[in-house]
């Protein structure tokens, strides 16, 4: 099965992948070519395991040796950024700007420093100097003014580890402060691109531990996540006939797309593209691991689904409070632990460049 039939269905397809070998083997053209692939998402634990398991990166850190494990992650980081921006340059163009993104995050050292997020997007957007690339901030309560700023300034964010419906609604209204800002100042709004990246699997690890404890709850195992972003794109669709995006939308606006994250199986009960075949839908993005888009393309099933048992879906939401489990307090708690584990990849990060420096000394 080709994965360009998801694209028929109006869904890009993005990699949550990223390494040096990978762009420089011609493997990801390969995956533009074949597959249909449209776009690149990249995190510090990504870097980490590409500095740390493989050489691909022990020649350019041999020749920063006087920089700090900062610095040289993050020329290393730019230098892969700017190559996988300019092999999906084509795509870029071909979709109007639609697609063709590779995402690159700010230090989630930061997640809670509004001022501090904003300038470390800055200095990287300015540094990058690639207009298909988009500048990572999570959507913690420092970052969504973050968002909001940059946004307005024409920088193209990726919003991520974005849980909540409700936080999404806040997101969302971000988004369009940021457009009325430029459209107020007479700027032009068609080239502003942003994602909001909805995570889905880590909803159901959480939750359907506390189901299992309920014989109750048993019904609602590995239905809560998909539930979730099923009615987000209904928020999302809302938004859509409203005359505030309407009127940005006469004037050039193009929407903040969902983008379906988190999307391989934690839960060895569950099929294997269980999440990707579960949100197929127009004008929304998946960015899915590399095993996980092998599985797919092996024998995942393409067909619109994200519509489907909308009624089921709000059923599934409603019984959660009745068993006694606030979603709210769990996705509230997945945004934290999302930051955390992102901050410690970091570190595990700096320690990676650190190493591969001093055994290449």
């Amino acid at each position: 099965m080709s994965l360009k039939d998801l694209n028929t269905l109006g869904q890009s397809v993005w990699l949550d992948y990223i390494r040096r070998q990978l762009i420089e083997s011609g493997q990801l053209a390969a995956l533009i070519r074949d597959d249909g692939l449209r776009g690149v998402t990249s995190n510090p634990s990504l870097f980490e395991k590409a500095i740390a398991e493989s050489n691909d990166y022990t020649d350019a850190i041999a020749r920063m040796p006087n920089r700090s494990a900062g610095d040289i992650y993050e020329q290393l980081a730019l230098e892969d950024i700017r190559a996988a921006a300019d092999v999906f340059r084509p795509v870029y163009d071909q979709t109007g700007r639609a697609d063709g993104y590779v995402s690159l995050e700010v230090s989630p050292l930061l997640a809670n420093d509004t001022a501090g997020s904003i300038d470390e997007a800055r200095r990287l957007w300015k540094r990058v100097e690639r207009d298909n690339v988009m500048i990572k901030i999570p959507a913690t309560q420092a970052g969504i003014p973050a968002i909001r700023q940059l946004l307005s300034e024409g920088i193209n964010i990726n919003i991520t580890l974005l849980f909540s419906r409700a936080v999404y609604a806040q997101v969302i209204g971000a988004h369009l402060d940021a457009l009325e800002a430029i459209a107020a100042r007479g700027g032009k709004l068609d080239k502003i691109a942003s994602v909001a990246s909805f995570f889905v699997s880590r909803i159901d690890t959480a939750v359907d531990r506390l189901l299992r404890q309920k014989p109750e709850g048993a019904a609602l195992v590995g239905k809560v996540a998909i539930a979730n972003a099923r009615l987000a794109y209904q928020d999302w669709k809302e938004l859509l006939r409203t005359p505030r995006w309407q009127a940005l939308a006469a004037k050039g606006a193009r929407p903040q797309r969902l983008l379906w994250a988190s999307t391989g199986t934690k839960d060895p009960q569950f099929s294997d593209v269980l999440y990707v075949e579960s949100l197929i839908g127009p004008e929304t993005i998946d960015t899915i691991p590399p095993a996980t888009l092998s599985a797919f393309r092996d024998h995942g099933k393409v067909t619109a689904t994200l519509e489907a048992d909308l009624a089921e879906a709000r059923a599934v939401l409603d019984a959660l409070p009745k068993l006694g489990i606030s979603l709210t307090e769990i996705t509230d708690r997945l945004t934290v632990e999302g930051v955390e584990s992102f901050s410690h990849s970091f570190e595990k990060l700096m320690q990676a460049v650190d190493k591969k420096r001093t055994a290449v000394a």
